[in-house]
């Protein structure tokens, strides 16, 4: 079989022999002898994935023809498609648990490719038992064997069932953090990261991985030395584990909120690492740990000057919760900034609801200051302030969905 493709029936047959059957004036399966309800061939591209890598194995000359170059079209959902991924799912499993160590390397990478395909697929790998012989692949001394089963884990983790099969699994969130600390390959690494991302996303999961030994630190880590894909990896991750009120202290304990700081300054993830500052700081013990951050307040100024929309608004946010839990010392830091009033003056008829709202109640903040006249009088925030009074008194509370950062729960499959 050199090109396996697959018919109506669900079977999988030689694209050139199921071909040769239809143009005999045949309308059934050779197997089942169903009637066909159509005569269009889906390339079964998991199967064929195999016999390419076997042959390589084996070392078999094997050229692919040339439909080896098209993708699986709509109807790669259909009942048939399905039933045949299945089979696929099936058999790579088998070569997972009992293949040799080249035939589980190759089971792996089928899976993880298998696992881009669809919500279905990613449903029936988990089913046939995956996850458990996937976590095994994480502590290979082959860093492709850990790069593929890593990445595996990472497309299964997207569809929300098999999170808790992941996580309930022994020893797995362990095996996925030590990928993370000290994974063979950077793509390892970073795949680790965003699978304690897309786990995250349930948020009972927080704190168990806020918890896991090292967790946290790699993600700092990355965050300070990773790529800029790495660095978006693991600023997603921070800012879904802050959003859990207990994970306060491990933040500032594995140096989190240094690596957040310094975020601040750096294009592509200075809006969520602000997102997070602004969760962090709600806590006394998280806004002490902000205030005693150098650059903290010059960096939060910085992303009302130059940040995108939602930046200004998290940034704004941060600082007002720092100026209410950080006590005199921390609201000083912040009215003695340069530029602030200006800048809270342009928020105030510029920015977005939310950032106007954080605006006025933080101008109304620095009012109660003996400081305030110094630096905001004759600039007309006291009228600006007037206007939004009303905002700024519901503005009495700090939730978790006040803070705006685009990420999308989705996380891409690679």
């Amino acid at each position: 079989m050199r090109d396996p493709v697959i018919i109506s029936t669900g079977q999988t047959y030689d694209r050139a022999s199921i071909a040769r059957w239809m143009e005999e004036g045949h309308c059934t399966c050779p197997k089942t002898g169903q009637m066909l309800v159509h005569t269009r061939l889906v390339p079964n591209r998991a199967l064929r994935n195999l016999i390419v890598h076997w042959c390589a194995a084996h070392g078999i000359p094997f050229d692919p023809p040339e439909s080896a170059a098209e993708t699986f079209p709509a109807a790669s959902a259909s009942k048939a498609a399905i039933e045949a991924n299945k089979a696929t799912a099936a058999l790579l499993i088998q070569q997972l648990a009992n293949g040799s160590q080249g035939a589980k390397t190759i089971a792996a990478r089928e899976i993880r490719l298998l696992a881009k395909t669809g919500r279905e697929n990613r449903a029936c790998i988990a089913e046939a038992g995956a996850i458990p012989h996937l976590k095994g692949l994480l502590s290979s001394p082959n860093a492709v064997a850990q790069e593929n089963s890593v990445t595996a884990m990472l497309n299964l983790s997207i569809y929300d069932k098999n999170k808790s099969q992941i996580m309930d699994e022994q020893g797995c969130l362990g095996s996925i953090v030590e990928v993370l600390r000290f994974g063979h390959t950077t793509e390892a690494r970073e795949n680790a990261a965003a699978t304690l991302f897309s786990l995250s996303a349930v948020h009972d999961y927080k704190k168990r991985i806020a918890d896991e030994y090292g967790a946290v630190e790699a993600l700092a880590r990355l965050l300070r030395e990773g790529t800029p894909r790495g660095k978006k990896d693991a600023v997603t991750a921070l800012f879904n584990l802050s959003t859990h009120t207990d994970n306060c202290v491990r933040m500032i304990e594995s140096l989190a909120v240094t690596a957040l700081v310094g975020a601040l300054g750096v294009e592509g993830v200075a809006e969520e690492a602000a997102g997070a500052l602004a969760l962090i700081v709600r806590q006394p013990v998280g806004a002490e740990a902000v205030g005693n951050e150098e650059m903290a307040v010059a960096g939060l100024i910085g992303m009302m000057r130059c940040g995108t929309p939602r930046g200004k608004e998290n940034a704004v946010a941060a600082l007002l919760e720092l100026c209410r839990s950080g006590g005199a010392a921390a609201t000083e830091r912040v009215v003695k900034a340069p530029a602030l009033a200006g800048l809270l003056q342009s928020l105030l008829f510029t920015g977005t609801k939310r950032a106007r709202r954080k605006a006025a109640s933080l101008a109304r903040v620095f009012q109660r200051c003996e400081n305030a006249y110094i630096h905001f009088g004759g600039l007309g925030v006291g009228y600006a302030i007037a206007g939004n009074s009303a905002a700024a008194n519901r503005d009495s509370s700090f939730l978790a969905s006040d803070v705006s950062v685009s990420i999308s729960l989705s996380v891409p499959v690679v």
